[in-house]
């Protein structure tokens, strides 16, 4: 069955991020010109996911603005023959069918998840987490990576990236074994263990593929830390009972709801692009040279 629906999760607080999200949702964070839920969704139809649920709180109204259309400013573009912008704003009334449910607490992710048990009825769906953007290494996108191991598997599928062992202490982190290149059939799963303690170095990353069974588990599930419920928690009873497997990412994951990884999106992403990135390289290497010079003195 093919991936037709996608849920992303966007009511969080974006603490990491404050004092700036305490007003401007970490989802409208701009990576470079453009925010990253917009990404996401880009992501979601270069998958061939045609319905997408952003789970929202009150508070973010905001990303429903972003998205809708805006006729007068369309028509002042177009009066102004600013038909590049026109159609960058044009090309956001594409991005799939675009729909929205609020989280009315924040009980984690688990539950911000089992906000699209209607949405998805008993189809398998695609989860996209909506602070982070996925690069790939190939024509495929991430999540069409995850859609592919799916059709062959028929199993819940999560993406995995391989990290450094002195962070694994910051992921949940998959055990197994491959039973082909780069797709490892999940046998357990560890929430930040410590490197001596880890199972392997293959990290969640951001995107995952569920059956609809997922929801029955979520609603099993007790809360866990915070009070709150747990979407590895659910994992791991929806492990023992159907099974799921990780595709090791032809990608590369940027966590765009930290501060850090903000940062270092924004160079990546602004050296990619041509109209300025030898002009943005030289500020780069300026700005550096200048630092050591000062801290030398």
């Amino acid at each position: 069955m093919s991936i037709r629906k996608a849920v992303i999760p966007a009511a969080g607080f974006g603490t990491r991020f404050l004092p700036f999200s305490k007003s401007v949702p970490k989802e409208l964070i701009p990576l470079v010109d453009r925010p990253v839920i917009q990404y996401v969704l880009e992501e979601a139809v270069e998958a061939g996911i045609e319905d997408i649920l952003i789970v929202l709180s009150s508070e973010k109204e905001a990303v429903i603005r972003h998205f809708n259309p805006v006729p007068e400013l369309e028509k002042r573009l177009a009066e102004r023959g600013k038909t590049d912008v026109l159609n960058e704003i044009l090309a956001l009334n594409r991005l799939g069918r675009i729909h929205y449910v609020y989280q009315q607490q924040l009980n984690g992710l688990g539950d911000a998840v089992l906000q699209a048990d209607a949405f998805c009825g008993d189809e398998p769906f695609a989860v996209l987490l909506g602070d982070t953007v996925m690069d790939s290494f190939e024509e495929r996108c991430v999540t069409r990576q995850l859609a592919d191991v799916f059709n062959k598997y028929g199993s819940s599928v999560v993406a995995l990236e391989e990290v450094a062992p002195e962070k694994v202490s910051s992921y949940g982190i998959a055990a197994g074994e491959f039973c082909e290149k780069d797709v490892l059939a999940i046998s357990g799963m560890v929430e930040k263990p410590s490197p001596e303690n880890a199972p392997s170095r293959l990290a969640f990353a951001a995107r995952y593929i569920f059956t609809p069974q997922i929801f029955d588990e979520l609603r099993r599930t007790p809360r866990g830390k915070d009070n709150e419920l747990q979407l590895t928690d659910a994992m791991c009873r929806l492990l023992d009972g159907a099974g799921m497997y990780g595709c090791r990412i032809a990608g590369k994951r940027y966590d765009l709801g930290s501060k850090m990884g903000f940062l270092k999106g924004t160079v990546e992403f602004g050296l990619r692009r041509s109209e300025f990135k030898d002009a943005f390289a030289d500020f780069l290497r300026e700005t550096v040279k200048k630092l050591d010079e000062e801290k030398s003195v």
